[in-house]
């Protein structure tokens, strides 16, 4: 596959799936509001973006790979940022990272690490990791070529992991029958489907 047709085809599944995870989430972000942090850290999408910047910098598909970041985490319990968690005996958290569906697979936490440093070290306590994984979304598939839009802001993060219902995300080795109910589980459509099955094409 010739270098032009692997990133036109990266942009445009970018570009599927951007559409179809805002389409599916915003149903569930009435309380939301893009200008959430506007006065206790109104430059934080700057600093994702910066941080993606420099990391596209070393690694070309960084960007698809915290979109489908993103969307791993919304498909489970919601935009929480529990696929962030780490495996914790004290307050018995089993990694999300360590289901099927994410072990070996999913990537770009060394980079949402970064850009939560970043964002600490000029908003302290402020930016929830779950904001910060829809920032990075945006900023990557803008910084590929793609439209920008207003994120909107405010969730909360997770305190506990749900490992186990990780299983609820398609897997692209399961019969099109079974992947088409786990969309339908969570209102998404045949459409929905094709499109966000591309992205393990290119990750």
């Amino acid at each position: 596959m010739s270098s032009y047709y692997y990133y036109s085809f990266n942009f445009s599944v970018i570009i599927c799936i951007l559409l179809v995870v805002l389409s599916f989430f915003s149903k569930s972000n009435a309380q939301l509001n893009s200008n959430f942090y506007q006065n206790n850290c109104p430059n934080v999408s700057d600093i994702v973006r910066c941080v993606i910047q420099e990391a596209l910098q070393s690694d070309a598909r960084i960007g698809a790979s915290l979109l489908r970041l993103h969307f791993h985490d919304c498909f489970v319990n919601g935009c929480d940022a529990s696929i962030l968690l780490d495996n914790n005996a004290k307050t018995n958290i089993v990694s999300e990272k360590d289901a099927a569906p994410n072990a070996n697979s999913v990537r770009g936490f060394n980079v949402v690490d970064n850009i939560k440093i970043a964002v600490e070290n000029c908003c302290p306590g402020v930016v929830s990791c779950a904001d910060i994984l829809a920032l990075a979304a945006e900023s990557s598939v803008s910084l590929a070529g793609g439209p920008s839009w207003n994120v909107l802001l405010g969730r909360r993060d997770s305190r506990r992991a749900n490992q186990g219902a990780n299983i609820s995300i398609p897997s692209p080795f399961e019969s099109i029958n079974k992947i088409t109910i786990k969309f339908s589980a969570v209102g998404l459509s045949i459409a929905d489907l094709v499109a966000l099955s591309g992205i393990y094409q290119i990750i």
